[in-house]
């Protein structure tokens, strides 16, 4: 069970700088997939595949976010938050993912960042949430060198562009996810399924955040930028010598895999045994370029993870409550992880970037009454708090997510938002949750 207790706590026990913020990701929300000059993403693509996604959907529309912008800036407002992470889809400001440069799809960030800035609503950006070019896709990929090449002139143009707008600018959104879930497993796109060539991307993914973390430094000396990964503690489900070796190699495939590399310029020795043939191709200049410094480790946690050689663990065994995605309400992982990862590396500050549950939502006289969304917020709230108490530099927090929206392979049946979106006529409808949200940063408890 849960060991962190929950005191009386409010906002103001964080500080008066801290960042507290809400999260969404262009492919997940904009919709507009025709629109204004946008061309396909590999998301496009691998959501006409038959039995790709659950629901048999895409992203044509999604939450139509980039029609009803203002709509949901005032919703963003309306919440009390002072930050706001988004993320930018390549296929909109550069439609081949190489060459001309797209001056509608820019001009729609461009009205985004103008919106936070009237409200006085920090702007952190994402580079890349996994939504590549259909075209660089066509071209090879995160396996093709160039096109590592192409996502640092994407990188450049975009801070040279909005780099003094912005609060921080993150490279990319999950590495692991991309690669692993991408290229290993085949569940999302592009739907490969080869370790080998996993482990390359995720390798040449870490090459384009680093040299991309240059480009950034090169124009924007000043911008608070960094990496986004997604991370849990990793647990051996029995006592089984197998079971805590797998575990071992588990966390760091997950972890160490990306915390070694930026933070100490290698992969780890017992992961690179593990992998044999499997293991990237590196080259001479690709561990220095990867450890380029960063201003801000970004960590998207929502459970922890046990590893079995066995049956696979059964999650409801801990007697904890588990959400809609089948995952484990665990808060106190996350001060754990926190924790860990300051004791573990140098990376200066930490920022909770995205953190929230899916849970069965029911809209019914215009209510969403999900009290079990609150309470997941309210208690990773509390683990945050915790880690800054025993000494963590963690100076953010980011609720996933904004608005019900496309979850990926699960399409629109798994709900995450703390603001409701009936998918028929698209009307937003705050939740209880996002009203708790609200009257806690107003400064209560």
């Amino acid at each position: 069970m849960n060991q962190l207790t929950e005191p009386s706590f409010s906002k103001a026990d964080f500080g008066e700088n801290f960042v507290w913020g809400v999260a969404t990701a262009a492919f997940q929300i904009e919709g507009a997939a025709k629109t204004d000059g946008r061309a396909p993403s590999i998301w496009d693509t691998f959501c006409e595949k038959e039995g790709a996604i659950a629901d048999g959907s895409n992203g044509l529309i999604a939450c139509d976010h980039y029609n009803r912008l203002e709509e949901d800036l005032d919703h963003i407002a309306s919440l009390g938050v002072n930050a706001y992470r988004f993320s930018v889809s390549w296929s909109r400001v550069q439609p081949l993912g190489d060459g001309p440069w797209n001056e509608k799809g820019f001009d729609f960030y461009d009205r985004l960042i103008s919106g936070l800035e009237r409200w006085g609503i920090q702007a952190h950006l994402t580079l890349f949430h996994r939504d590549l070019p259909q075209a660089l896709d066509d071209r090879g990929g995160w396996l093709n060198d160039e096109v590592i090449d192409c996502f640092v002139v994407y990188a450049r143009e975009v801070c040279r562009r909005f780099g003094h707008r912005l609060a921080s600018i993150c490279t990319f959104n999950e590495p692991w996810v991309i690669s692993i879930l991408g290229y290993e497993q085949g569940v999302f796109a592009p739907g490969i399924k080869d370790r080998s060539v996993a482990m390359q991307v995720a390798h040449n993914i870490l090459v384009a955040h680093g040299l991309g973390m240059k480009a950034i430094r090169e124009l924007s000396p000043e911008l608070s930028a960094g990496i986004v990964l997604n991370m849990s503690p990793i647990y051996p489900a029995s006592d089984d010598p197998a079971d805590v070796e797998k575990a071992k190699i588990d966390d760091g495939l997950i972890v160490r895999w990306y915390m070694d590399a930026i933070c100490h310029g290698r992969y780890p020795n017992d992961v690179m045994t593990f992998l044999g043939d499997d293991r990237p191709i590196i080259k001479d200049t690709d561990m220095a370029d990867i450890s380029a410094s960063v201003d801000f480790v970004g960590v998207n946690y929502y459970t922890r993870n046990f590893s079995s050689t066995g049956n696979p663990w059964d999650v409801t065994s801990t007697g904890n409550q588990v959400t809609d995605m089948g995952w484990e309400v665990y808060p106190d992982g996350l001060c754990e992880l926190l924790c860990r990862l300051n004791n573990d590396y140098d990376v200066g500050t930490l920022m909770v970037t995205e953190n929230g549950a899916a849970f069965k939502d029911i809209l019914e006289d215009g209510q969403v009454n999900d009290v079990e969304r609150q309470s997941y917020i309210q208690s990773h709230i509390f683990a945050t708090l915790e880690a800054r108490r025993r000494g963590v530099p963690v100076e953010g927090y980011f609720v996933w997510s904004l608005l019900d929206n496309f979850e990926w392979a699960s399409g629109y049946e798994k709900r995450f938002g703390i603001i409701h979106v009936d998918y028929d006529s698209l009307e937003r409808t705050p939740k209880a949750s996002s009203f708790w949200l609200t009257e806690y940063l107003k400064g209560g408890n």
